[in-house]
C-alpha cells in the first residue's frame, strides 16, 4: 500500500474540537484566586459557563473576567470548614445553572508547623478543609452526575503527596488521601461515564506560600529541585484543566497529573 493509501485510511480526528467545553457547566471551589482562578477562567475560555464557589464572595475578579468573555458566571458562598455550606454547594450550583458537567475541587489550605506543635484543632482543620470537604462535594456531585451518566471531576492534590514535604504533615496526609480517593472514585464511577482525575501542583507562586517565598533558602531549594528552574504560575494549570475537563481526556481516569516543572522526575540531587 502506498503512503497515500495509508494516510487515507487514517481516521480524521477533530483534535481541537475535543477541547471544547461549549454548552457545559462547571463548578469550581477556590476559583477566586491563584490556581483556581486560572483554571476557572480557562474553562470559560473553552466555552463553559461557571459557578465559582468561594469563601470571599466580595471578590468578583474571576466572575468579571469570565463575563467579559461572554460566558455566564455566578458566585456562591462556600466555607470549606462549614459542613452545611459544603453539603449544599452542589445543589446551590445546580439551582443557579441547571446542572453540573464538570467539578474542580481546588479550594484548600496549608499550615506550616512542626509536627510536635500540631494540635488536634490544627489537624482537624487541615484535614477537614483539604480532604473531608472535597469528599463531600464529590459525593454530592455524584448524585447529579450518575443519573445523567456523564461528568468530569478534577481534584487538586499536591507534589507533597509524592515527596512528603516538611512541616506540613497534615497537609501531606490530606493531599495523599486525595490521590487515593481519586482512584477509588474512578473505579466506582467509570461505569457511569464519570471521569475522575487529579492535578498535583509543584512549586507554584501563589498566596498560599507568600510568606515562605520571603525566605531565600526556601526559594533556592525549590529552584534547585526544579529542572524548569522557575516557580510555576497559576496560568500553567489552564491547559491541564481544560484537557481533563474535556472530551480530549475521555480515556483518562484515576490519574494524577503532576504539574511541577519536572521536579518529581528529577528526584534527589
Amino acid at each position: 500500500m502506498s503512503d497515500e493509501g495509508k494516510l487515507a485510511d487514517t481516521p480524521q480526528i477533530p483534535a481541537l474540537d475535543l477541547f471544547s467545553l461549549r454548552g457545559q457547566v462547571a463548578l469550581v471551589t477556590g476559583g477566586s484566586r491563584g490556581i483556581g482562578a486560572a483554571m476557572t477562567i480557562a474553562l470559560a475560555q473553552a466555552g463553559a459557563d461557571v459557578v465559582s464557589a468561594q469563601r470571599d464572595t466580595s471578590n468578583t475578579s474571576t466572575r468579571d473576567a469570565i463575563r467579559a468573555l461572554g460566558r455566564k458566571c455566578e458566585i456562591i458562598g462556600c466555607d470549606l470548614t462549614d459542613k452545611e455550606s459544603v453539603k449544599t454547594v452542589v445543589q446551590r450550583a445546580v439551582d443557579a445553572m441547571g446542572n453540573i458537567d464538570i467539578l474542580i475541587n481546588c479550594g484548600g489550605m496549608l499550615k506550616r508547623q512542626d509536627t510536635v506543635d500540631i494540635t488536634s484543632a490544627d489537624w482537624n482543620e487541615v484535614i477537614d478543609t483539604n480532604l473531608t470537604a472535597l469528599f463531600t462535594i464529590c459525593q454530592e456531585a455524584g448524585k447529579h452526575m450518575i443519573p445523567r451518566r456523564r461528568g468530569k471531576i478534577i481534584n487538586v492534590s499536591s507534589l507533597n503527596a509524592f515527596i512528603g514535604g516538611a512541616r506540613v504533615i497534615h497537609y501531606t496526609a490530606a493531599k495523599t488521601a486525595v490521590m487515593g480517593l481519586t482512584k477509588a472514585l474512578s473505579n466506582e464511577w467509570a461505569k457511569y461515564n464519570i471521569h475522575v482525575n487529579a492535578i498535583a501542583p509543584g512549586s507554584i507562586a501563589t498566596d498560599i506560600n507568600t510568606e515562605a517565598r520571603k525566605d531565600p533558602a526556601f526559594v533556592k531549594n525549590r529552584l534547585v529541585g526544579t529542572p524548569g528552574n522557575r516557580w510555576g504560575a497559576p496560568e500553567d494549570f489552564a491547559g491541564p484543566a481544560v484537557f481533563l475537563a474535556s472530551a480530549a481526556s475521555n480515556y483518562v481516569s484515576g490519574e494524577t497529573l503532576v504539574v511541577d516543572g519536572g521536579a518529581l522526575g528529577k528526584g534527589p540531587i
